[in-house]
């Protein structure tokens, strides 16, 4: 078997355990084609039952099984070719029927019987962490929930966020995930009452609509790229999220042990991926296939088939579980030499770099070993995880692949950046959850350590024989009239991005990819360079190759099929759609592999994509084109707070402000705070917190906050650039809606730093800023806490700072309070925060005084002396009260906070 036909056996077998569970979501929508009889009068779904379901006590269970076979059966058409002479690992017979043929090996799960169906059958097992006697209880569990007047159909999805705790263990199932597809709204969980209700008819009816547009969103696929195996498994990968990610996988024994809090997505994803090592871990090694049938079986029957063999099942190392990291993200992104050209679009580029060289690492690994997209089970904020066999030559095969990629590395970023690879074989045993220091719990700490461990060394500099010529050349690689890279201030020059100013291929590649961003919505990798078809068709394809791989920008290929040779020819690997949400509530799915490694960027209107007030001055920037649709640059930002006052007059500080942060305690969350840790809930939580980053927050910023730029945004991070007082609101409500996201978990928050700069500070001093501020916010106390203007609260603190920023702003405005009297606050500010100088006590007088000879200026005394006297003293109370009471002496130095957002928006 050659490596073409044994990554496409591998694909086979990865979507019969993708769709082993497609029956579930069949049977409750109640499909009306499981009815039809044959010519016999036979139904359907009877005849499939007595070959797929398991018999308990008379009846049939899991009869979603029968609903497997008749689904696949369904989808044939659109779907790659199921029956044929070349099905390996299948047989390679016409008839679907056949004993081990696809459809079967995905249907008969829970009642298998050839090798290929107990490598799918266990697989799903595992995936579960199921132990032994667990999967026999679960087997034969209801499907109802009597006492709570639930069963399959009405059950919604639970969150695993609520559930998780680092402290208390508290059991909450407060919250639901609404029957929807995948969307920025459908990602948050509601109130069970809202979507879950004991009324079976509507259940179904909802099901069968989920259905029936998940069918039609089949047909959007390419019919070209049906043809390339791997390329049409990864399209179908983000189909099978955007309609299976809130339904819940298991609903027998609710009651019980068995929560519905993993996505029916999370469960096949995971099921796919360990099937696919368990079956190449046996081929690959040319085991006997008739025997691991019999170790396998013995492993979930152990009285049937004796001790020995199901030790072996269970304790040998069959998988090999493949992280990366890439590190160095920092230096990658905020790299700068002298030149501050085209700063807004080189961000926009080096933060889609790090995405994309995470990608392309992970499927540099992926075509190395041969193995599916499904394999690869994780990817968020620069890391991946993929699950591999574990032999000999999968470990030899990775350790060249860590070479190419720290090639690449040195070559373009001198050793500053990288991406590290570091495998840890597992057992079967090791899936198995359960309380306390569970074997899987165990798996998740070693993978952990391992790569921490990796991070320390990198480029093979600990090997006992480091590269001896890393960095041999360095100098020699510079041309004289060139210099270095203006852009990154360490690469030789080699690309003239205008007169006189040389940037290296990798700047110049990071700069148009800047300006793409803003309007292409697709991305293809290719492993050879994409030939224009004509003279006249440009391709918008980067010139270096990253791994080996090329990538080009385009957007409605769908239309023209101007790129389906490629699919059919097997040169284009991937196909990646990273277009933002068309609306909140639309289904993510566009008829290709989605990939959330694009950000918002902020643009010009259509009606008014030039304010020649607001901007005046910026015209000639080097990095704007004056057009509807152009990209804003960062000094345009940094005006986009100002308003006109009543004369007419711009007011409002013209500056920036960044906003980094990152979920707080992350590691303890997934090593300690389930309860019940799976692989499955493992996947379904790192995709879930991945998900408000990259999901949610470029819907929200396209939609309330269109000035601001996304650094990167992801897994459990963020960096944002907009302006200032914008920002400010924007962090607000990404803590607001984060809590809303984790069902109002007291346990898993974040944490943010925010940096007000002037427009024009070089890209790694923004960098640098946001980061000491965010290092500042960590070191309060619970963290929980927000850095701003220097001071660093925790989040509850800072709303209250923000309510009293607003009153002091509307009794600036009804008292006309002057500049002079507002600075002067930050002086007794300081007054009130350090009391060890004596006379710091007397800032409450102080306060009194200066308010005083104020209110004396300001409320005239027009006849009615004791009138005006009541005025000043109810002024003066009002005013004690919300600055004295409510603001300095209740947050002292804080308080700071409301005076600089108030003043700032104030300034000329």
């Amino acid at each position: 078997m050659n490596d073409k036909q044994r990554m496409n056996a591998s694909s086979r077998v990865a979507l019969a355990a993708l769709l082993h569970d497609l029956g579930k979501f069949a049977e409750r929508a109640r499909i009306p084609e499981a009815q039809a009889k044959d010519a016999d009068g036979n139904i359907r779904q009877a005849i499939e039952a007595q070959l797929a379901c398991p018999e308990w006590k008379g009846r049939r269970t899991h009869i979603h099984a029968a609903y497997t076979a008749i689904g696949m059966d369904l989808l044939e058409t659109h779907l790659p070719e199921l029956v044929g002479e070349d099905m390996a690992p299948f047989a390679p017979w016409r008839e679907k029927n056949a004993d081990d043929s696809i459809i079967n090996a995905a249907a008969r799960h829970h009642r298998p019987d050839t090798f290929l169906q107990w490598i799918i059958a266990s697989a799903d097992r595992l995936a579960s962490g199921f132990e032994r006697e667990e999967f026999e209880a679960y087997n034969q569990a209801p499907d109802e929930d009597p006492q709570r007047n639930l069963n399959h159909y009405t059950t919604r999805q639970w969150t695993l966020l609520e559930g998780i705790r680092l402290n208390e263990r508290v059991e909450t199932r407060e919250y639901r995930y609404p029957l929807k597809p995948l969307s920025p709204e459908a990602i948050f969980p509601v109130p069970a009452k809202v979507c879950e209700t004991g009324d079976k008819a509507a259940a179904q009816a909802r099901y069968l609509e989920l259905w029936n547009q998940f069918q039609a969103g089949l047909k959007a696929i390419p019919g070209s790229h049906r043809a390339n195996l791997p390329l049409w498994l990864d399209h179908f990968d983000s189909l099978w999220l955007a309609f299976t990610h809130a339904i819940p996988s298991a609903t027998a024994g609710i009651a019980g042990n068995v929560r519905p809090d993993v996505a029916l997505y999370d469960h096949s994803r995971t099921t796919a991926a360990l099937a696919v090592a368990l079956w190449r871990f046996h081929a690959d090694q040319g085991h006997d296939t008739a025997d691991i049938k019999e170790q396998l079986r013995a492993q979930w029957d152990r009285d049937r088939a004796g001790f020995e063999a199901s030790r072996l099942a269970w304790e040998s190392e069959k998988f090999l579980l493949i992280q990366g990291d890439f590190t160095g993200i920092q230096d990658f992104i905020f790299a700068g030499g002298e030149s501050q050209r085209q700063v807004a679009r080189l961000l926009r580029g080096r933060s889609f770099h790090v995405s994309l060289l995470s990608e392309l690492a992970a499927l540099k690994v992926l075509e190395a070993l041969d193995l599916p997209p499904t394999s690869q089970v994780v990817n968020a904020a620069g890391k991946f995880l993929i699950v591999a066999p574990n032999t000999l030559e999968t470990v030899g095969k990775l350790r060249a692949v860590q070479a190419d990629l720290d090639a690449w590395f040195l070559a373009h970023t001198w050793g500053q950046s990288g991406i590290n690879l570091a495998w840890l074989p597992a057992r079967a045993d090791d899936f198995r959850h359960g309380q306390g220091e569970s074997p899987f719990r165990g798996l998740i700490r070693r993978l952990f350590e391992q790569l921490e461990a990796a991070k320390l060394t990198r480029f093979g500099l600990c090997d006992e024989k480091p590269p001896e010529a890393i960095y041999r050349g360095f100098l020699g690689s510079f041309k004289r009239e060139q210099g270095e890279c203006r852009i990154d201030g360490r690469s030789p020059g080699t690309v003239a991005l205008e007169k006189d100013i040389w940037v290296s291929e990798l700047a110049a590649d990071q700069i148009d990819t800047g300006k793409w961003l803003a309007s292409e919505d697709r991305l293809f990798i290719s492993r050879s360079s994409i030939v224009p078809l004509s003279e006249n068709q440009t391709l918008k394809q980067l010139r270096l190759p990253i791994f080996g791989f090329h990538v080009l920008f385009t957007r409605d290929e769908e239309r023209t099929g101007k790129f389906g040779a490629e699919a059919r020819s097997g040169n284009l690997a991937r196909a990646w759609d990273f277009s933002l949400p068309a609306s909140a509530d639309a289904p993510l799915w566009n008829g290709y592999a989605r990939r959330a490694i694009n950000a918002f960027v902020p643009k010009f209107s259509e009606t008014n994509a030039w304010e020649s007030d607001r901007y005046q001055g910026l015209e000639d920037l080097d990095d704007f084109e004056p057009h509807p649709q152009a990209p804003k640059t960062l000094n345009h930002l940094a005006r986009d707070d100002r308003r006109l006052d009543e004369n007419g007059h711009w007011v409002g500080a013209e500056a920036l402000m960044t906003l980094k942060g990152d979920i707080d305690n992350l590691g303890l969350i997934f090593q300690q705070g389930q309860e019940r840790p799976t692989f499955a809930r493992m996947a379904a939580l790192s995709r879930q917190v991945n998900a408000f980053f990259t999901v949610w927050l470029p819907w929200v910023c396209r939609k309330e906050f269109p000035n601001t730029y996304t650094v990167f945004a992801g897994g459990d991070d963020f960096f944002l650039i907009g302006p200032w007082h914008s920002t400010i609101k924007l962090a607000q409500r990404m803590r607001d809606e984060f809590a809303r996201y984790v069902a109002h978990n007291p346990d898993i928050h974040f944490s943010a730093g925010m940096s007000m700069t002037k427009p024009g500070l070089p890209i790694r001093h923004l960098g640098q800023l946001a980061e000491k501020s965010l290092d500042d916010a960590k070191k309060v106390s619970g963290k929980n806490a927000v850095t701003s203007f220097g001071f660093a609260v925790p989040w509850p603190q800072f709303d209250q700072l923000m309510t009293r920023e607003e009153s002091l702003g509307r009794l600036s405005d009804e008292l006309k309070l002057s500049t002079g009297y507002l600075y002067g606050l930050l002086n007794l500010t300081d007054m009130a925060a350090g009391q060890t100088r004596p006379e710091n006590a007397l800032w409450h007088s102080r306060f009194a005084y200066r308010t005083r000879r104020m209110l004396e200026a300001k409320v005239r005394n027009e006849g009615d002396r004791d009138a005006t006297e009541r005025k000043r003293r109810q002024l003066q109370q009002e005013l004690a009260v919300e600055i004295a009471n409510s603001g300095i002496e209740k947050h002292g130095a804080a308080y700071k906070i409301a005076l600089f957002t108030h003043l700032y928006q104030q300034r000329d």
